[in-house]
């Protein structure tokens, strides 16, 4: 069974696809300082959550792109939910791939989906083509909160050098010639609701669906989820949104 398919099923209840609450997106979006008709490319868009607030409440357009056909058909059910059909689209496909003209948009973003470019510099590399002078780049990232023992890395499934400390992460940031202007940050309380939800519903698929091709590796996912998070993720790993712009 593929990832892809196994988050398909995990998040199924979930509208928001990273460890941010609705306040805390809400608060990104007025830290980002919108101004009506300002275009926004988010690259692994996942249910277009993002986007579609952002354009009922600050009047922005936007293009998400995602691998995800389930993901995809969610985000446009959710744009004419909230009624801005007309101003965001939604397209199925590899981001990485994704082709659109150059410095088009006034902002780009990949929200947890860095894995696009390989990681962080090589996603960085495939957002900046689009951006228009004077834009912002949002990216979101995991970092670790103080370092985490040697077993974690396997339980959470990361490399050791896959993601460093929060100045860490500044300093990457920084070597990608990016200056940081503000952040907003998950918490003990965003990781539960991101990843504790996500263990009724595969729960309740298992219930639904015993006799699956999938379910003994569901029944594996869910007791890895449960476990590593409790032994590891909500302790040592952080994960935070950053609003950046190309440094001068």
């Amino acid at each position: 069974m593929d990832v892809l398919s196994q988050h398909e099923i995990a998040e199924a209840g979930h509208r928001i696809l990273n460890p941010i609450t609705d306040e805390k997106l809400e608060l990104l979006g007025e830290l980002c300082r919108w101004q009506r008709e300002q275009r926004l490319l988010d690259l692994g868009s996942g249910k277009g959550e993002m986007l579609c607030t952002w354009a009922r409440r600050h009047g922005i357009q936007g293009l998400g792109v995602d691998l995800s056909e389930v993901h995809v058909a969610a985000a446009r059910a959710r744009a004419a939910h909230l009624g801005v059909a007309d101003r965001v689209r939604f397209e199925q496909a590899e981001a990485s791939g994704f082709a659109v003209d150059q410095a088009s948009f006034d902002a780009v973003a990949c929200i947890g989906a860095t894995w696009i470019g390989g990681g962080l510099a090589g996603t960085i590399d495939l957002m900046r083509p689009a951006l228009a002078p004077g834009g912002l780049l949002l990216i979101g990232e995991p970092f670790w909160r103080e370092e985490p023992p040697a077993e974690a890395y396997g339980a959470l499934g990361f490399g050791p050098d896959e993601f460093t400390s929060l100045p860490g992460t500044l300093d990457r940031l920084a070597a990608a010639g990016l200056e940081l202007l503000e952040m907003v940050l998950a918490d003990e309380d965003s990781w539960d609701r991101y990843v504790a939800a996500q263990w009724w519903t595969v729960a309740r698929w298992l219930d639904d669906h015993p006799d699956h091709p999938d379910a003994p590796a569901m029944r594996d996912y869910l007791d890895r989820s449960r476990r590593s998070h409790l032994a590891y993720g909500r302790r040592y790993l952080g994960w935070g949104v950053f609003v950046l712009r190309p440094a001068a």
